[in-house]
């Protein structure tokens, strides 16, 4: 019975080990395709590596949560990931303390807007309430959302999926909206990423420049904060 309880256990950690080698070099690939295009926001590195997974586990049919299994590695990497942001914000410090007002107002309302148009888009297409409650933090790091999405009722593992594609969404668009709304100030064009757009967005905004890479991981931080604090609150005082 020992030998069949360790044969399960060596099989389970050598598939979670193969799901992990697959997506790391998947994204490898990603990048170079990304590199290749020049850094055109088409080319966005996480969707390019995120459909050949999706299509091998629908082909295969497994399961969401056996691949996760692999990609617990990769989750917990996110933590220290968004720490080290703190780097580039100490060698722009003086930037981001000159331009502290506008980026309050622009947090706020970034912030509110993409919980209440989440919650509202929700119940006009049907969605379940935990599905509503998985998707009002969408626009947060995953981390910090996945935390929310469990604290309110949601589903953690949905709200990641709906984190991650938020922030591809943002990735590719961001520079066309900002060039259709005649946004070119890369400190408006960074933290507007980070605030709507997330993680996937900073690395986009980090591509842009430095300055834009700063003040995203600033609104991503300082987004993930308010909204960690607030949603909440919110969701107990009308619910």
């Amino acid at each position: 019975m020992s030998d069949i309880g360790g044969d399960f256990i060596f099989r389970g950690m050598a598939e979670a080990l193969g799901w992990l080698t697959l997506t790391i070099v998947l994204y490898i690939a990603a990048r170079r395709v990304q590199s290749a295009a020049k850094g055109n926001p088409l080319a966005n590195s996480v969707l390019l590596a995120a459909v050949p997974i999706m299509m091998i586990l629908t082909v295969a049919d497994v399961p969401v949560s056996q691949y996760q299994e692999g990609g617990i590695v990769l989750l917990w990497i996110l933590g220290p990931a968004t720490v080290a942001l703190a780097v580039p914000f100490f060698i722009n410090f003086i930037h981001v303390r000159a331009a502290w007002k506008p980026m309050a107002v622009a947090l706020l309302v970034g912030s509110v807007v993409a919980v209440i148009s989440s919650v509202l888009i929700g119940h006009l297409l049907g969605a379940s309430i935990e599905t509503v409650r998985s998707l009002a933090p969408k626009t947060v790091t995953t981390p910090i959302a996945m935390g929310i999405s469990e604290e309110i009722g949601g589903i953690p593992e949905l709200t990641a999926a709906f984190v991650i594609f938020t922030g591809i969404i943002g990735a590719v668009a961001a520079s066309a909206v900002f060039k259709l709304v005649g946004v070119s100030d890369a400190r408006a064009r960074g933290f507007g990423m980070g605030v709507a757009a997330g993680g996937i967005g900073t690395a986009r905004a980090f591509q842009e420049s430095l300055i834009a890479g700063t003040f995203s991981g600033v609104g991503m931080t300082l987004n993930g904060i308010i909204t960690a604090i607030l949603l909440p609150l919110l969701w107990l005082a009308f619910s």
